[in-house]
């Protein structure tokens, strides 16, 4: 067992590291106008491109950087520490996109990780948030081969600048689950209502209908029925990914707290000399260490699982549950004992804790809430106990 970055993990993180503080300079340009200039997103792609961290979870045969996921973890740590959701920016297309055809590839996939498109994962309804079986989005079959979906869905994030959408849509009369590939120009698809939500997010999270949308069925993606799997598969790596992005951006709140409570002085002293400034920092450091080594832990895991194992597949979905729930919520007390630390400062938007504060909310929330997360290590605690949860791969195993 050794705990160390390898000479390749180090090297990354430094380059995401770089990465991020070529980006840093455009959060206020975010935060002030809700979204960034044409011009903008054309300088972050090109850094993208130049630090060669576009497409990460993509192989490098089809244009991504081809990362494990222990290597994608240690990247979004570093992108995570960047405010108005600016990571996003370092596009990731979906991973249901690693089941397309030879001919999907070529339309969707290579152009998505070189950057020329950009999909969005059109999964949550208006009646369907965590609970996605119940979606109610319809594909008909046509008679032809091909499909009419009809239907609705909601916080459809980037959705403002796709030009493709991963739909799960129900076929019916047998209603099985079933993703699809829609071109957003596509007749039917429209854009009905992008609400405003509490953080300054880079990118839009708006509502689609879809009305008679006529798709062939070489939009069908991953096959007729895998839906379902598909979208797990989503949920497991975002989960890790969310993980890793919240630690990052509870350790910038804290350098920064730490920073200002050493310099800040009040009763003639530096805020850092006080206990209870101490105790806030002494347990951040706590709420970040142990979710970054367990989030490390469990991407490892994935790296050497072996894809075969159902039971083994079903333990790292709930440890993904763990990673997400443990994070989003560590992180989450981190950088509101931040903006405590800054006092009134802490609460003006200028100020990145402010606004890691409002968007570190919604990661208690998004791809499942911390309440589901409960509900999925629980349910794993009752179907094959405890002592795949509470430890690590033995040698010799297939981790």
């Amino acid at each position: 067992m050794e705990f160390a970055y390898t000479a390749r993990l180090a090297e990354l993180k430094n380059r995401a590291r770089t990465l991020a503080e070529k980006i840093m300079p455009f959060e206020d340009e975010c935060e002030r106008n809700n979204g960034l200039s044409a011009q903008s997103h054309a300088s972050i792609k090109a850094s993208v491109l130049e630090a060669g961290l576009q497409a990460i979870n993509t192989p490098s045969e089809y244009g991504g950087a081809g990362l494990s996921v222990l290597e994608q973890v240690v990247v979004q740590d570093e992108l995570g520490k960047l405010t108005n959701a600016l990571w996003d920016a370092v596009w990731r297309p979906a991973n249901p996109l690693a089941h397309a055809t030879a001919e999907q590839r070529e339309r969707y996939l290579i152009p998505a990780a070189r950057g020329d498109r950009r999909d969005a994962v059109a999964i949550s309804e208006a009646g369907a948030g965590s609970d996605f079986s119940s979606a109610t989005t319809t594909a008909t079959p046509d008679g032809k081969g091909g499909y009419i979906i009809n239907g609705q869905k909601w916080f459809v994030t980037v959705g403002d600048v796709a030009d493709f959408l991963i739909v799960l849509a129900y076929i019916e009369p047998e209603h099985t689950p079933t993703m699809f590939l829609i071109d957003v120009a596509t007749p039917g698809v429209k854009i009905t209502d992008v609400p405003r939500y509490t953080h300054t997010f880079v990118y839009e999270h708006p509502e689609f209908t879809f009305t008679d949308v006529h798709v062939g069925p070489e939009a069908v993606l991953g096959g007729v029925g895998a839906g379902l799997e598909l979208t797990r598969d989503w949920f497991t790596e975002e989960r890790l990914m969310i993980g890793a992005r919240t630690i990052g951006a509870a350790e910038r709140a804290l350098t920064l707290a730490v920073e200002w409570a050493k310099d800040r002085v009040q009763g003639g002293q530096p805020l850092i000399n006080r206990q209870l400034i101490q105790g806030m920092i002494a347990d951040s450091v706590v709420d970040i260490t142990t979710n970054r080594a367990y989030t490390h832990q469990v991407a490892w895991e994935f790296d050497h699982a072996d894809p075969t194992n159902a039971d083994q597949r079903k333990t790292l979905h709930a440890k993904a549950a763990t990673v997400k729930l443990a994070a989003s919520e560590a992180s989450n007390r981190v950088v509101d004992r931040c903006v405590q630390i800054f006092g009134g400062r802490g609460y003006i938007r200028d100020y990145p804790v402010e606004r890691l504060w409002r968007e570190l909310r919604v990661d208690r929330i998004w791809e499942g809430t911390s309440e589901i997360q409960r509900l999925v290590i629980a349910n794993e605690t009752n179907k094959r106990g405890l002592s795949a949860l509470l430890s690590f791969p033995s040698a010799g195993t297939d981790q």
